[in-house]
């Protein structure tokens, strides 16, 4: 018999996104790294599939399954705000099979200059295309804003990681393995701000429960781009901060001595498993759709939503990236 899908909500999420544990299934759900494997054919048939039944278009003969299955593509592939598909490397789909190459050379080669100076370089390149294609994209972003925003938190991931590395040449090993995650958290700072900051400066534009637009917030844009940072942060830390710990211990195992050449292909594989934890856990920290008092906004845009609205609103809503 075949289901009725007449009042099928493919918008409607799966599990409640006022919760940490109902975030952090949908993000298990999109952030699946066997997403990034799929055909581009496939993407479009998602993409095509969601639109139909956002119109009520359902083809006959179509199960719930497909649909659910179209919209984890979708979401894992499709930018919400435009609903343009995003580049393979800058979806968050990709942190685990990206980051884990990434974090696993940076604690691997991190003893001389060269090597420092290279691994962050790589990391703040591949953080400036993720932040850029996860940003709220209702603005504009001049390529000049993009080279700024990139040379500064380049710049600042390299002075943070070289620095502390000459501090701790007389510390116990332990500590200079832990220079990276320094500069990860300190460029994360600089990076997602500066890659965003067309929302500080313009403005987010929030909406009301129906998703009729209110105004821009350079307010609610400051909070969204601060959870994203805490949230990239959190994402890194556990892997940064324990696996230095882990590899100490194996290394001074007679076996690992023997086996050096394999240190760093371990370092990746360790990442990647933090990661594949970390990526849902941390994306969820914070609802994507964020709310916030319409009283915590601009005085002016409040005064714009009360002559606008004709009921009173008591909530703004406004996507605030990842």
């Amino acid at each position: 018999m075949e289901a009725d899908l007449s009042g099928f909500n493919i918008d409607a999420p799966r599990w409640d996104q006022c919760t940490f544990l109902g975030r952090v299934k949908h993000f298990f759900n999109i952030t699946d790294p066997r997403t990034v494997l799929v055909s581009e054919q496939k993407l479009d048939w998602a993409k095509v599939m969601v639109e139909k039944s956002r119109m009520g278009i359902i083809p006959p003969g179509t199960e719930v399954e497909q649909l659910l299955y179209a919209k984890k593509l979708y979401d894992s592939a499709f930018h919400p705000d435009t609903g343009e598909k995003m580049n393979v490397i800058g979806r968050m789909s990709f942190q685990v099979p990206g980051g884990m190459i990434v974090t696993g050379c940076m604690l691997q080669f991190y003893r001389t200059m060269p090597a420092v100076v290279f691994w962050q370089w790589v990391n703040q390149s591949f953080n400036a295309l993720v932040n850029y294609t996860n940003r709220n994209a209702a603005l504009a972003t001049s390529v000049r804003q993009m080279a700024l925003s990139y040379f500064t938190a380049t710049t600042t991931a390299l002075v943070t990681a070289v620095s502390m590395n000459m501090w701790t040449k007389r510390a116990p090993p332990l500590v200079g393995r832990w220079v990276p995650f320094a500069a990860v958290a300190a460029a994360n700072c600089v990076n997602i701000p500066m890659m965003r900051q067309q929302e500080l400066i313009q403005g987010v534009c929030v909406k009301d429960k129906n998703q009729n637009e209110l105004g821009p917030s350079q307010r609610a844009a400051a909070i969204g781009i601060t959870q994203v940072v805490i949230s990239r942060i959190t994402m890194a830390a556990p892997g940064m901060i324990l696996l230095p710990v882990i590899m100490e211990r194996l290394e001074k195992l007679h076996y690992m001595k023997k086996v050096r050449v394999l240190h760093a292909p371990l370092q990746v594989m360790l990442s990647g498993c933090f990661l594949l934890f970390m990526v849902p856990v941390a994306c969820g920290l914070f609802p994507q759709e964020c709310e916030l008092p319409v009283s915590y906004l601009e005085p002016e845009l409040q005064d714009t939503i009360k002559a606008k609205c004709k009921e009173h609103v008591s909530y703004v809503y406004f996507n605030k990236g990842l």
